[in-house]
C-alpha cells in the first residue's frame, strides 16, 4: 500500500495538473475501491503539521497542490499569480451555469433578463465554464457547464456537494438585472410580471 501511494505522489508531482482515476487506476493495475483507500489515507496524511502539499479530488480526477497557508511564503519567491475578478453579472451567469449545467445561452438570458455575452466570454477566459456539445433543437445552441477549475476555485470535490440556492437569490438576479437595463416594474403591471416570473420557474425547475 505505502509503495503504491508513493507512485501516486510521484506520478501527480509530476504530471502538476490534474489526473484522472481512471488512468491511475490502469497504471497502478488497481480497482477503484483501492484507489479511493489510496487517496483517502494520503489526504488525511497531507493534513498533518509539517506538510505544504494536499491532494484534492475534483470529480473523476485528483491532484497535488499547495496549502493555502503556503501562499504568502510562495508569492516572495514567484510573481504573484493574477487574481481574477468576477463582478456581480459574471457571479450570477456562473451561478446559473453552476446549477442548471448543461445550460444555453438564451436560457441564461432568459433567466436573468438581460444579455450574458461578455460575462460568458470573461468566464470562459478564466477557464471557469467551457463549451459541452450543442442543444438538438433549432439553431443548435451552444451549452455551458462549469470546468474543473470551477471546481478547484471554490474548494469543492463535485458539483453535487455545492450548497443548495436560497430562493431569494432568484428575486436579486431578477432585480439587478433590471437595474442593469434602468427597468422599474409597475405593481399593477401584472402582465409584465408574468412575464418576467417565467425566469425564475426555469432556474427553479
Amino acid at each position: 500500500m505505502e509503495q503504491r501511494k508513493g507512485m501516486i505522489e510521484g506520478i501527480l508531482f509530476s504530471m502538476g495538473n490534474s489526473v484522472k482515476k481512471k488512468q491511475l487506476m490502469e497504471v497502478l493495475d488497481i480497482n477503484e475501491q483501492t484507489l479511493s483507500q489510496l487517496l483517502a489515507e494520503m489526504k488525511e496524511e497531507y493534513k498533518k503539521d509539517g506538510h505544504g502539499i494536499q491532494l484534492i479530488e475534483l470529480e473523476d480526477s485528483c491532484q497535488l497542490c499547495t496549502k493555502p497557508e503556503c501562499h504568502e511564503a510562495l508569492i516572495k519567491l514567484v510573481k504573484q499569480p493574477k487574481k481574477y475578478r468576477l463582478t456581480d453579472v459574471m457571479l450570477e451567469t456562473l451561478s446559473i451555469i453552476a446549477y442548471k449545467q448543461p445550460v444555453t445561452r438564451q436560457e441564461i438570458e432568459a433567466i436573468r433578463g438581460v444579455k450574458c455575452d461578455h460575462a460568458i466570454n470573461r468566464l470562459m477566459e478564466y477557464n471557469l465554464i467551457c463549451e459541452a456539445g450543442r442543444l438538438d433543437a433549432i439553431g443548435k445552441p451552444i451549452l455551458f457547464k462549469t470546468t474543473e477549475e470551477f471546481l478547484r476555485c471554490f474548494g469543492v470535490e463535485h458539483i453535487d456537494d455545492l450548497p443548495m440556492i436560497d430562493p431569494s437569490m432568484l428575486e436579486e438576479f431578477k432585480q439587478e438585472a433590471q437595474a442593469e437595463m434602468n427597468v422599474i416594474l409597475e405593481p399593477d403591471d401584472q402582465d409584465d410580471l408574468q412575464t418576467k416570473s417565467a425566469t425564475n420557474e426555469k432556474l427553479e425547475g
